[in-house]
């Protein structure tokens, strides 16, 4: 996912010297997963190209790349939504996290430095007590931190594209359901049980953490984005 350019309110976005089609799905993508473009919200091209003072063309480009992503769809005759995310895509996503990350926390067991392991484990408990006063930010970081460094110690390109090619869609979910300490507790707890394996050198025990972690993750999305009437 590309690095959203620095924008204040609606409307205020400058373009810079990136590929436009790279900048505006940056934007786009960042407006549908912050929640700044609801689900179900209807996006019209028109008003988008004239918001940034562009043509239809990067704008129909970027959005074919969102349809591709899942973060919109495209109804015949009625135009282009921001998806309302089904049980089928929640479960999808974290049946594809549970394979990918299996493996890379397999192989990060073996390979990833115990200092930086160390660390992560450190940022995880210090995230868990802010979030304990209120503050959430750090445990989303934190939380975002541990599996990308997880799939980016196997070395392995194609699977941190696969990794990455979802992320947005985690993004979102994670922004769409309710946000509550005994969710991050829960989460935190996962992440350490992974990390104390990991610095173990116990690949069994971290990959069936791992595997825990991503099913509790699942559980817990669709019942939060039930309890917003979110999810279809």
């Amino acid at each position: 996912m590309a690095t959203p350019p620095a924008r204040g309110r609606r409307g205020a976005t400058t373009l810079s010297v990136e590929p436009l089609s790279e900048q505006l799905y940056a934007i786009l993508c960042e407006r549908i997963t912050s929640g700044d473009y609801a689900p179900g919200s209807r996006l019209d091209p028109q008003a988008i190209a004239t918001e940034f003072g562009v043509s239809r063309t990067p704008v129909r480009d970027t959005l074919v790349r969102l349809e591709h992503d899942r973060l919109v769809e495209t109804r015949p005759r009625s135009g282009t939504f921001v998806t309302r995310p089904s049980r089928q895509d929640v479960h999808e996503v974290c049946q594809l996290r549970k394979g990918l990350e299996w493996l890379a926390t397999g192989v990060a067991a073996a390979e990833m430095p115990l200092e930086q392991i160390a660390d992560l484990r450190e940022e995880a408990v210090a995230a868990l007590r802010s979030a304990e006063q209120g503050d959430y930010e750090p445990f989303f970081a934190s939380d975002t931190r541990i599996h990308n460094e997880i799939t980016a110690s196997t070395g392995n390109s194609r699977l941190i594209t696969a990794r990455e090619s979802v992320e947005p869609f985690v993004y979102w979910l994670r922004v769409l359901g309710a946000t509550g300490p005994h969710r991050l507790a829960g989460s935190t707890q996962r992440h350490l049980e992974i990390l104390d394996a990991m610095a173990a050198r116990d690949t069994a025990a971290a990959q069936e953490a791992a595997a825990v972690h991503l099913a509790e993750v699942e559980e817990w999305t669709l019942a939060d984005m039930a309890s917003h009437d979110i999810v279809t």
